[in-house]
């Protein structure tokens, strides 16, 4: 794969984040305001990013994160099919990890549902441990959600 370029997302990706949300169904499928809320999101209590992969001006992953006090959950990442298993996943990860870190958080949680095994390896291999689940918790198809969380030094 050519040289990927991870960034701070801008309003200009919004189309684009759009657009990989709704080809990829495990992804929350938010609305545009919703990720627009994530670019330089800024605040006393609460703060957010949004940052994407792109190769070539071609946007080919995203994550966003949040941290409210000293807690902080990486709320979602998707990753084109075509550019799976090539770390794009794990480098949006580790840049929402030092985003979170950066910002005053202790440890970084996140759901990811059962079935995923590889989206779970992932994040064992990032340093989550599984804290606890959720029966039932997604639909289409239905699946438990495994909490996770990262331990911040």
């Amino acid at each position: 794969m050519k040289d990927v370029c991870i960034r701070a997302g801008e309003f200009g990706d919004l189309a684009s984040v759009l657009a990989l949300e709704r080809a990829t169904v495990e992804a929350p499928h938010w609305s545009e305001a919703e990720y627009a809320a994530a670019i330089g999101g800024s605040g006393d209590y609460l703060r957010r990013c949004l940052f994407v992969a792109d190769v070539e001006g071609a946007l080919i992953g995203f994550a966003v994160g949040k941290v409210a006090g000293n807690s902080a959950e990486l709320e979602s990442i998707a990753v084109d099919l075509q550019a799976r298993r090539g770390g794009v996943g794990r480098a949006l990860c580790g840049v929402v990890i030092d985003w979170c870190k950066r910002a005053g958080a202790a440890a970084v949680e996140l759901e990811v549902r059962a079935s995923s095994e590889s989206a779970i390896r992932l994040y064992q291999g990032l340093g989550f441990v599984p804290v606890g689940r959720r029966p039932r918790y997604y639909s289409g198809p239905v699946d438990d959600s495994v909490l996770m969380r990262l331990e911040l030094p």
